[in-house]
Parts: structure tokens; C-alpha cells; sequence
């Protein structure tokens, strides 16, 4: 069974910056969509980035210029490289991996505190 495992959140001050890692336990070069997600207590979980097997990638308006979505088929990796964070952005964010074939495979989420 493939799994996701996420790493790299934490706390961080407002205009700071983290990286999110999504590792696979198998080859993701063959998967054509992959994205971050994230929820917020009281709230739905959102899309924040998505990225295909080509590199095209779509990003929600709230992070657009702040967020980096990237993958590394060599390292089965999905990353996600938050800047400028906002207190807004404090959330539980989620991996998801294939989202086009039967809802893909999720993480187990990783927490972003923002705060001072």
C-alpha cells in the first residue's frame, strides 16, 4: 500500500518562512497530479497548490507569490515552499497524490502555526 508522509511543519513568525516535504513510499514520476491542501479549525479544507506530471502548476489566489509547489520524481518528493507566512495561513496542511484517480492518497498532515 503506497503512503504519504509528511514533515517540516511547526511554528513560525509571521513573515517567516517553511518548507513542507511529502514523501512517497514508491515512484511518483507516473502520478499526473499532486497538490497540498489545508484546514484550518472551523473551517473546509482548501486547495493551495497542485502541480501535474508536467509542471504546470495552480495556486489559490490567498498564496499566489508567497507559495512554491515542487516535486522531485528522483526523491518520490512533493514540497511546498510557504514565504511571507500570515497568521491566516496556520492550518493542518495535507499531501495528496493522484487526486484525479479515485481521490488520489492523502497524508496524515503536518501543523503550521503562525504566531508571535
Amino acid at each position: 500500500q503506497v503512503q504519504l508522509v509528511e514533515s517540516g511543519g511547526g511554528l513560525v513568525q509571521p513573515g517567516g518562512s517553511l518548507r513542507l516535504s511529502c514523501a512517497a513510499s514508491g515512484s511518483i514520476f507516473s502520478i499526473y497530479i499532486m497538490a497540498w491542501y489545508r484546514q484550518a479549525p472551523g473551517k473546509q479544507r482548501e486547495l493551495v497548490a497542485a502541480i501535474t506530471s508536467g509542471g504546470s502548476t495552480n495556486y489559490a489566489d490567498s498564496v499566489k507569490g508567497r507559495f512554491t509547489i515542487s516535486r522531485d520524481n528522483a526523491k518520490n518528493t512533493l514540497y511546498l515552499q510557504m514565504n511571507s507566512l500570515k497568521p491566516e495561513d496556520a492550518a493542518v496542511y495535507y499531501c495528496n497524490m493522484g487526486g484525479d484517480y479515485r481521490g488520489g492518497i492523502w497524508g496524515q498532515g503536518t501543523q503550521v502555526t503562525v504566531s508571535s
